[in-house]
């Protein structure tokens, strides 16, 4: 199975679990979907009104850099401990 297969089941694995993570969990499985998914972000960061939005968008700046299969594994690896 490929990289990008398995990181796929991880997903489908996340999504399908029972257990709902922690925020801080959560933001860091978005940031590091968004860097697998798409690479860096080039949005602007929002405005300090928008907290939710701008939680979100720094998990995903905090991965600038990480390369999409690193991106990947970090998830997966961040997937099987949750499920522990």
């Amino acid at each position: 199975m490929s990289l990008a297969d398995e990181f796929e089941a991880s997903v489908a694995r996340m999504n399908a679990s029972s257990s709902t993570p922690s925020p801080t969990d959560q933001l860091k499985l978005y940031g590091l979907f968004k860097q697998a998914k798409f690479g860096d972000t080039t949005e602007k960061r929002p405005g300090m009104t928008k907290v939710r939005a701008r939680a979100k968008h720094d998990a995903w700046v905090g991965h600038a850099g990480t390369s999409t299969e690193d991106a990947m594994r970090k998830y997966m690896e961040l997937v099987d401990q949750l499920a522990k």
